[in-house]
């Protein structure tokens, strides 16, 4: 089939990958000059299996509440004259139960782990370097309320097959040397082994490299307008996707299938079809700091709870990201929440890194209030979804990749998750990947 991927992030590259590697006549089209030009330039760069839980949860709108007004607060909602961010508020709040919490954990702990272990499966086949570690992750508390209310999800972690060991303070200091200046602060962690980290952007560049030599078509400078589409009820499906061209020229582009890959821009592409996904733009900041002192800086990737922020050695940089800012579609920088990342930073290693000359970048997270994706089928017969993974498209995006390519081939991913639009599979089929019964 010949079949079209919106958008080249880290989804739509990695499933314009494995549908190219499926047999498929793949064409990629993205509106910036490049693959992972936003959402997937300048994140965290965590796989992140062992700390997959929902941002919605039962102590989630406690903090919401707390951190209401505070610019630099890890999560900052502001509220907007949108109906869909008042639903997406109000679906969110209905997430926090401890039932749907587990669930969806349940959930997003399957598709991270079937991500990372296809992501290693890539990495050997292609030899992508992209700065990886693979030290695994540590978690630190500062608070001790909020390290005790860490190992329920710990446990839950362990019970799914996750190895998240919880430690005390001095564990924490002893895998990662350089957090001993505030050993005082530390009152315990929890640290994943099998975790990983790595530069999302190198490596989505270098699989899309990869994937234009094997014969995927990347058509850049392209801007999407519309979906065409003919037919109803069963019968609906797309016949085309109207385009602008480099040039500047109007152009419609047909194809067997399609895979909406947009991230925070799917919904509007989307809603004139009468497809109305609940995701919401989070918008994420991060900041890159040149290493000065190798010694004084962290290898071991990070995660501080208390500033629900985390930590990334990208070979002679630090990558330091998080927050949540909920807002709209802008991208401009708050220089509050901008300044609050350096100083924390700097608290915890002053003297690693150049801290006068740093590179801040948001990116609008694609939010679902549940953090689970939308991966699988639509009304529309040849219309299939990749997008809504929240702060966690690194961490799912080559399995997220390589289960769309099975759907759009017809065949049931081996992962047992709650794919769109699909039933799940008894768990006797998930050893291999088998054709859909009629």
């Amino acid at each position: 089939m010949k079949v079209i991927v919106l958008g080249s992030g880290i989804i739509g590259t990695a499933s314009a990958w494995f549908l190219n590697k499926s047999g498929h006549d793949v064409t990629v089209i993205e509106r910036q000059p490049g693959v992972a030009q936003e959402t997937s330039f300048a994140n965290g760069c965590q796989i992140s299996v062992s700390h997959a839980e929902p941002w919605a949860n039962p102590a989630a709108p406690m903090k919401i509440l707390k951190w209401l007004g505070k610019e630099d607060a890890p999560l900052l909602y502001r509220f907007r004259p949108e109906w869909l961010q008042w639903r997406w508020g109000l679906n969110f709040l209905r997430e926090c139960t401890p039932a749907r919490t587990a669930d969806n954990i349940r959930q997003i702990v399957a598709i991270s782990e079937y991500s990372r272990q296809t992501l290693q499966a890539v990495r050997a086949e292609t030899g992508v370097n992209y700065d990886h570690l693979t030290k695994g992750i540590l978690h630190f508390y500062t608070d001790q309320k909020e390290f005790d209310e860490s190992l329920p999800a710990a446990k839950l972690m362990r019970d799914l097959g996750c190895p998240r060991d919880s430690i005390s303070a001095d564990e924490v200091v002893k895998i990662e040397p350089a957090l001993a200046r505030i050993r005082d602060k530390i009152v315990g962690g929890d640290f994943t082994a099998t975790d990983e980290s790595g530069d999302v952007y190198k490596f989505t560049s270098g699989l899309a490299g990869k994937a234009a030599s094997a014969g995927v078509d990347f058509r850049f400078n392209t801007t999407i307008t519309r979906l065409i589409t003919e037919g109803t009820g069963a019968a609906a499906k797309i016949t085309g996707v109207e385009v602008i061209t480099p040039d500047g020229r109007h152009q419609v582009l047909r194809a067997d299938a399609f895979v909406m890959a947009m991230g925070s821009f799917s919904v509007p592409l989307l809603k004139p079809l009468g497809i109305d996904l609940m995701i919401y733009p989070g918008k994420g900041y991060s900041a890159t700091y040149d290493v000065i002192d190798a010694d004084a800086a962290p290898t071991v990737s990070l995660t501080d709870d208390g500033y629900k922020l985390v930590v990334s050695r990208l070979g002679n940089r630090l990558r330091v990201a998080g927050t949540c800012e909920l807002n709209g579609y802008t991208r401009d920088l708050n220089t509050t929440r901008c300044e609050a990342i350096t100083r924390r930073t700097r608290e915890l290693f002053p003297h690693a890194c150049d801290y006068d000359n740093p590179v801040y970048w948001t990116g609008l997270r694609p939010l679902t209030p549940s953090n689970v994706p939308y991966i699988g089928k639509t009304r529309f017969s040849n219309l299939f979804l990749n997008t809504g993974h929240g702060t966690l498209g690194w961490t799912m995006g080559c399995g997220s990749g390589r289960a769309i390519a099975d759907i759009v081939s017809g065949r049931l991913p081996e992962v047992d998750f709650a794919f769109t639009g699909m039933p799940r599979r008894p768990a006797s089929q998930l050893a291999t990947s088998r054709p859909l019964q009629a």
